[in-house]
């Protein structure tokens, strides 16, 4: 019951999908953390899904790129978009860190959110109508969507918090941090390996695009905002599937001229 409980906490948390509502207490979110990449593998199977649909039914490239882009806003309900177009008003701000985590608790949207959103799904709409579903791009994007929740849970388990109080500060302080950070770290590694397994190019290009995204969190992080929230982990998640997308459409791009 506590495993089943766990995973409902963090669907519950991180996703729009319905489950059972259980009480949070210590017990059930020690290690909600580790159930956070199962949402991932929900998107994944919905990406394979849409595309079998697609390809039966002849849909044209527009209605498939925009299936593919919907499909982890509508799994998630958005509450990484949210923190998205937060982080976005805040980092635009030019002000400093303490204004700026100011800025991600106002509930107002500011005209840079709005702005970097409408890019944001203009640009991912592109690369879904880019993107070319074989088997082996289709595994890689889902384990794509594995590792990116790792790299958030493990950041949540690792960074300092840059306040005491907000969901962040939560699922940090319920955590048992070493043994998840243990956990995250070998299903991050797993969702490489599978990336790599099913295309060796795909994989490391995805991979690079993580590491190299999360990089740049880590240091926005402790430069821009003296520590974590939960507008910065959504912030890099979604910057973090951009930018691995991309690097699987340039690769697909590049066989194509090969």
């Amino acid at each position: 019951m506590i495993v089943l409980e766990t995973i409902a906490v963090a669907f519950a948390m991180f996703s729009a999908i319905p489950v059972p509502q259980p009480e949070w207490n210590q017990r059930n979110m020690r290690y909600a953390l580790c159930a956070f990449p199962l949402i991932g593998v929900v998107i994944g199977l919905a990406w394979w899904g849409w595309a079998a649909v697609c390809g039966v039914l002849d849909f044209p490239v527009l209605l498939r790129a925009a299936g593919f882009c919907l499909l982890p806003m509508a799994i998630t309900g958005g509450i990484h978009l949210d923190g998205f177009a937060d982080t976005s008003d805040a980092l635009a701000s030019c002000v400093p860190s303490e204004r700026k985590q100011e800025i991600l608790k106002d509930s107002h949207c500011g005209a840079f959110a709005v702005i970097r959103l409408c890019m944001y799904v203009c640009g991912y709409l592109g690369l879904c109508g880019g993107f070319q579903p074989s088997g082996r791009a289709l595994l890689c994007a889902a384990a794509g969507f594995v590792l990116v929740r790792c790299l958030s849970g493990l950041s949540v388990a690792c960074f300092p918090m840059a306040k005491n109080t907000g969901l962040a500060h939560t699922f940090a302080s319920a955590a048992d941090k070493g043994r998840v950070r243990v956990a995250l770290a070998a299903l991050a590694v797993a969702a490489m390996v599978t990336m790599w397994a099913a295309d060796m190019l795909y994989g490391a290009a995805m991979t690079l695009a993580a590491l190299a995204v999360f990089a740049n969190y880590a240091r926005t992080v402790q430069k821009q905002f003296g520590g974590l929230s939960g507008d910065l982990a959504g912030w890099f998640l979604q910057r973090a599937e951009f930018w691995m997308l991309a690097a699987l459409v340039l690769c697909q791009y590049g066989e194509k001229l090969l």
